[in-house]
């Protein structure tokens, strides 16, 4: 099957009468393992459950939401890859113009709180047939938001989204074995509240369970909030956490402790579902579709980030254990690409959060999982995380080789400090140099502070300048004209104006750039950083300046905008 049904003639043709479930995205359908729909949707299949997908439907009426009919088990409902607000709005509230995973790529197909607006288009729609199925959400919208969090947009502490969507369950994580296992289970009419990875609501609070600070305390008390993140960040890994209930109204979000990471084999047989990696024609005829330039000849080799950056989501979602698929599961799926029609010679990224992260895990927290006082990274690597670039190198090598690839480029990001501590360091980053840069390799020091640094949780500049002397050394060896591109972070909680104006100077005087890749800091929710955006105070309980007006916010962007530039926003 090249890709799973959208209507019901393609469902007829299948023989099915009806979908055991239907799946709703915020994403257009891309059939592609990146996709969460898709790979959702593809695993579900493999497992013996008829599912479909209707994606960006109209919300303006029941007609499109109804095309496949009602699902004989349950519908899966996720905002898309992005959380709907992040998609929807610039870091100072503006709406923005494009969505690269809308179809003609205006932002116009996406609603705002997307998993809300479209678990109420279901209820009306039941409400219509009379014929109801279990409202299921996931994706990291719904990750992000499963239990009472600091929303930016309304600058208040919201409740757990499956509350304010008032669906039946929520999934958290990547969710593969929970969702296979909730099927299962809500097809043989059996109680799936004990399933791992899952969220329901309850009466009372289950044996064993750890009770958060109340939705309404955490409300009015910041130190209340601090301390329920805290409890939440730290029962997010399955061999070290445990049930989590938060009374939210007269009634309790009940979390059940995460699903057991997937093994290597696990990773490998879901990599090697048969996805088309286009988009379905349904709705490739409404427009190019941007984000699959970039995923369409990629490849995923992990799930993961032990970073940690204080501003990320991996943490909540994808998790701080590193799984790493098989070396022979890569060079498979590579030369699988290489045979589509579409493909023009290059592997456009091998990677995951980070790259470089490849291979390996810290083998205390493989046993005992992440330890709960010290990060693997920051401030320093810790030295129980025996940093090795052997298999990605391996990897490197024997992918290039490949009949009918060109180039295989590495796309995603590196973390320098691990490339200037770690082991094969310097090997790695020269092959890497050699063979897999495209005239630029992408990294992400955000600032040069150190209490600046601190507050993101990212590592100290030393490592972005040693790496950047090696890498100019390098290129100049391999004799490529090749350059370092820097994401930076404007008004990150702990930022001043003046702090941006120091950045400036820095990025002048020892990266010799102007520049371009500058953000203003976004509190997506679930992070540290949003924590302490909303409570301004930093993870000890210190205060932290927190700049909070949009034009300051703004001015702090323009400190390192090149004059040039200046010229062309004034006109």
């Amino acid at each position: 099957m090249r890709f799973l049904p959208t209507t019901k003639e393609e469902m007829r043709r299948l023989g099915w009468r009806e979908a055991d479930i239907i799946l709703i995205s915020g994403d257009t359908y891309i059939d592609s393992p990146y996709i969460g729909i898709a790979l959702i949707g593809r695993v579900l299949m493999a497992a013996g459950f008829k599912t479909a997908v209707i994606a960006q439907p109209d919300i303006n009426s029941t007609a499109d939401i109804s095309r496949l009919g009602s699902p004989r088990l349950f519908w899966g409902v996720s905002g898309g890859s992005v959380d709907s607000m992040v998609a929807n709005y610039t870091a100072l509230k503006k709406r923005r113009k494009s969505d690269d995973f809308t179809p003609g790529g205006k932002n116009t197909r996406r609603p705002d709180r997307a998993l809300i607006v479209y678990t109420n288009l279901i209820r009306k729609l039941q409400k219509e047939t009379g014929r109801k199925s279990p409202i299921v959400l996931g994706g990291i919208e719904a990750s992000l938001r499963r239990i009472s969090h600091y929303d930016f947009w309304s600058n208040k502490v919201r409740r757990s989204i499956l509350f304010d969507a008032r669906a039946d369950i929520l999934l958290y994580g990547m969710a593969e074995r929970t969702v296979v296992e909730l099927a299962r289970a809500l097809g043989e009419n059996d109680d799936f509240r004990t399933l791992p990875g899952l969220c329901y609501i309850g009466a009372q609070v289950p044996d064993g369970f750890t009770e958060l600070p109340s939705h309404k305390t955490v409300t009015n008390d910041k130190t209340a909030a601090c301390r329920m993140f805290e409890e939440f960040y730290h029962n997010n890994d399955p061999l070290t956490a445990h049930g989590l209930a938060q009374i939210q109204d007269s009634r309790y979000l009940i979390q059940n402790p995460p699903a057991p990471y997937l093994s290597t084999e696990e990773l490998d047989k879901i990599h090697e579902l048969p996805f088309s990696r286009e988009v379905h024609p349904y709705y490739k005829c409404q427009g190019t579709v941007r984000a699959l330039t970039t995923i369409q000849a990629a490849i995923t080799t992990h799930r993961g980030c032990y970073g940690e950056c204080n501003f990320c989501a991996i943490a909540v979602h994808q998790g701080r254990t590193v799984r790493s698929r098989s070396e022979k599961s890569i060079l498979k799926e590579a030369v699988e690409i290489s045979g589509q029609p579409f493909f023009k010679g290059n592997i456009l990224d091998v990677g995951g959060p980070t790259s470089n992260m490849y291979g390996f895990e810290c083998a205390r927290k493989l046993a005992k999982g992440p330890c709960r006082h010290r990060r693997c990274l920051t401030p320093e690597i810790c030295p129980n995380l025996k940093i090795s670039h052997k298999q990605q190198l391996a990897l490197l090598k024997k992918m290039r080789r490949l009949p009918g690839i060109k180039r295989v480029f590495v796309a995603s990001g590196i973390r320098y400090d691990m490339v200037m501590t770690g082991g094969q360091g310097r090997e790695y980053l020269r092959e890497v140099v050699q063979h897999h840069v495209s005239g630029q390799l992408k990294i992400a020091p955000e600032h040069c502070l150190d209490h600046v640094l601190d507050a993101m949780g990212k590592p100290r500049v030393k490592h972005l300048l040693d790496f950047k002397r090696l890498f100019d050394e390098e290129s100049r060896k391999a004799g490529k004209p090749q350059f370092l591109t820097y994401y930076l972070i404007a008004a990150h909680p702990g930022c001043t104006l003046k702090d941006m104006r120091e950045l400036k100077d820095f990025c002048r005087r020892n990266l010799h750039i102007n520049p371009e890749q500058t953000q203003i800091f976004t509190p997506t929710p679930s992070t540290y950083s949003a924590l302490m955006y909303w409570t301004e105070r930093d993870l000890k309980g210190d205060k932290i300046y927190c700049e909070k007006n949009n034009q300051k916010k703004e001015a702090q962007k323009r400190a390192l905008i090149t004059r040039k530039q200046k010229k062309r926003l004034r006109n």
